[in-house]
């Protein structure tokens, strides 16, 4: 981020100055009271449990200079009366819209080439990681820290670009209706990528149409110069359904695809292999980053990698540099014991996808494929039959040993339930955190996953602490 005045904050915010001078400045934004510095602007954002404004009081007393807030009875009286021209109070209607009106105007001063985002029921995050390190063998490439997708988080992943930015790539997620589109605005990208529609978030959007509808919030500034990148394996991501006033490109399996993916060999831990076709040529890609489902996201990456004058080639070279999240098909080898923590969430498609990177991953003659998975979450009425489905899938993968745990996980039990006592059930995670270590052994490779609310890293850390 760079130098703002208190001017230009006024400007972008539509908020008034009640305190300090206009001329006076800030090199960074805080929302939290914690890790304020003096020349931060803090923004106290309301939460569904928690109110920055309450922390106003603390954030002066440490020395923070500028606080911009909509709620004059949270600025202490002691602060109004202050006669030090280097303490700038600035009032607004909505401190989280003023938080993403700045980002906004920050993005504008970029000196951009592109914007691009990426949304999806799964595989967003790496698709987004991906498409960063694609863009970022040609340009100065930003893009969202870990989950900092939402109306918070994006914001501050704008603010805290590099001036020099040439390419943002921004994850956008979304629980309900409206999210993406309020992001759009913010972002306005000229491409845009949709890794699939699911189920995830059924439960606030009512069907999987209504899912699309709010994946495709995206388009939402689109013009004819822009660009939708979709999965056109996803049965509701076909050309019929996603169509516009905007360039399609489509990315998957089937012949009539613009960049078609064959031939995709899954090697487990080891990563994959598989052939592109595109334009009458072929390119053999191998992937150090585990899970078949990787061939769609990297060829997202690509194609949005060539709308950026970054050739198939150069693309697939910076693919073999890309690290993806922390807790994404993470490999850990502790000992014999390896274990996969995909803990950052879940859903029925990133479950499977997830079993059979389990499946595919070898193992020692005596060792066992063992799948902790916890409970999806924001299924709604769909949540038994989902989980029910993954039990069955686990089945059918002929996995070693089937640990579920959580309320709704019992009905992955129930799918798998002719594994016999190779399913174990827990409804009370901290139990199996207390007994993992007498279940696994040396030799077993181990996979844990589920929604990011039930914390299942508790379990990955216990194993890998003690084994």
């Amino acid at each position: 981020m760079r130098e703002f005045t208190i001017e230009e904050i006024l400007k972008a915010t539509g908020g008034q100055l009640i305190l300090g001078l206009s001329t006076n400045t800030i090199d960074g934004v805080c929302t939290d009271s914690r890790k304020v510095r003096e020349r931060d602007l803090f923004f106290p954002l309301r939460g569904e449990t928690t109110d920055g404004h309450n922390y106003i009081d603390q954030v002066i007393e440490a020395g923070c200079k500028t606080v911009i807030f909509s709620d004059r009875t949270k600025i202490p009286q002691k602060a109004l009366c202050c006669k030090d021209d280097s303490l700038n109070l600035i009032m607004v209607v909505d401190t989280t819209k003023a938080l993403q009106d700045l980002s906004e105007y920050y993005l504008n001063t970029l000196p951009l080439v592109k914007k691009i985002a990426v949304t999806g029921s799964v595989g967003k995050t790496s698709t987004r990681d991906m498409t960063y390190y694609v863009a970022a063998t040609k340009y100065k490439t930003g893009r969202n820290p870990k989950n900092f997708n939402n109306y918070f988080g994006l914001p501050l992943t704008i603010l805290d670009f590099a001036p020099d930015t040439e390419v943002a790539v921004l994850e956008m997620g979304m629980a309900s209706k409206g999210e993406i589109e309020t992001l759009a605005r913010i972002v306005k990208p000229e491409i845009a990528a949709i890794t699939n529609v699911g189920v995830s978030h059924i439960e606030n959007l009512g069907s999987r149409e209504g899912i699309l509808k709010a994946k495709l919030e995206v388009t939402t500034c689109f013009d004819k110069n822009s660009t939708l990148i979709v999965n056109a394996d996803n049965d509701m991501l076909t050309e019929e359904n996603v169509r516009g006033d905007y360039k399609l490109i489509k990315v998957g399996t089937a012949e009539h695809c613009d960049y078609r993916i064959i031939d995709v060999c899954d090697f487990g831990d080891k990563g994959i292999k598989y052939t592109l076709c595109h334009n009458g040529a072929e390119y053999n890609i191998s992937l150090n980053v585990p899970g078949a489902h990787n061939a769609i996201n990297a060829t997202l990456a690509i194609a949005a990698g060539e709308i950026m004058d970054i050739s198939v080639e150069d693309a697939i070279r910076g693919l073999q540099t890309a690290e993806l999240t922390e807790k994404r098909l993470n490999i850990i080898n502790k000992g014999r014991i390896k274990v996969i923590d995909d803990t950052y969430n879940a859903a029925p498609e990133s479950m499977k996808s997830a079993l059979n990177t389990l499946t595919a991953t070898e193992i020692e003659e005596s060792g066992r494929r063992i799948a902790i998975l916890g409970d999806m979450y924001e299924l709604g009425e769909e949540s038994r039959k989902s989980h029910f489905e993954v039990g069955e899938y686990v089945a059918a993968k002929n996995i070693d040993l089937l640990i579920a745990v959580g309320s709704d996980a019992e009905y992955y039990a129930e799918g798998a339930a002719h594994m016999g006592n190779r399913v174990l059930y827990y409804k009370d995670k901290q139990k199996l955190v207390n007994e993992i270590n007498n279940i696994v052994k040396p030799g077993d490779v181990i996979i844990v996953k589920a929604s990011r609310g039930m914390e299942l890293e508790e379990v990955v850390k216990k194993i890998i602490r003690e084994k």
